[in-house]
């Protein structure tokens, strides 16, 4: 999966993904989901564009997982389903997942429970220095995707607060579905995000 800085643009979207699963777990195809938000505005969202892309997105994030994890997205506890959003977030953008991996989990390992501006500016210098293309991205897109990676690490629980030093919480997530996740293959994701080895 190669390195992409499409995310600067794309929220979280916990609610919308929520919504998007219920439906599909009442029988609706994924594909099906932009004509949904087109005709009825399943999202509530005020132009034609923004109804298209933030489907787009929602389609491109639950395409990667099974039926089990869109039935735990809707009905699990809120910790769990939270983090199953965010799990379908670093399923498909690598960067991302890296952050998590890398500056995330390494921290939760160390015991330091903070992220601070320069784990940032450290992860983004060292992608430039291993990835081309990371490196022939603008400053402007490097300050974009850390606002949001601070906002989707915020609303998805696993940091405390947005400014400052952020204070790490420690994720939970329901221990049936992470076995089931260690089953199908995506310990590397789910490790990640739970800050184990």
């Amino acid at each position: 999966m190669e390195y992409k800085s499409t995310i600067k643009s794309r929220p979280y979207l916990y609610k919308q993904t929520k919504k998007a699963s219920a439906l599909i777990n009442q029988g609706m195809e994924v594909d099906c989901l932009k004509e949904k938000s087109l005709e009825e505005n399943i999202f509530q969202l005020e132009s034609e564009a923004r109804k298209k892309e933030i489907a787009s997105i929602i389609i491109s994030r639950l395409s990667g997982v099974d039926k089990y994890i869109i039935d735990k997205i809707e009905n699990s506890n809120i910790e769990t389903s939270k983090i199953l959003v965010l799990y379908t977030i670093i399923k498909n953008d690598r960067l991302f997942f890296e952050f998590i991996n890398e500056v995330y989990r390494e921290k939760i390992l160390l015991k330091d429970l903070y992220i601070r501006d320069k784990d940032f500016s450290n992860f983004f210098q060292s992608k430039k220095e291993q990835s081309e293309k990371v490196a022939s991205w603008s400053e402007y897109t490097f300050k974009k995707l850390k606002q949001v990676y601070i906002r989707i690490l915020f609303e998805s629980g696993l940091i405390a607060n947005q400014k400052g030093d952020r204070e790490i919480r420690m994720p939970i997530i329901d221990y049936d579905v992470k076995e089931y996740l260690y089953k199908i293959g995506e310990k590397a994701y789910i490790n990640a995000i739970l800050g184990i080895v």
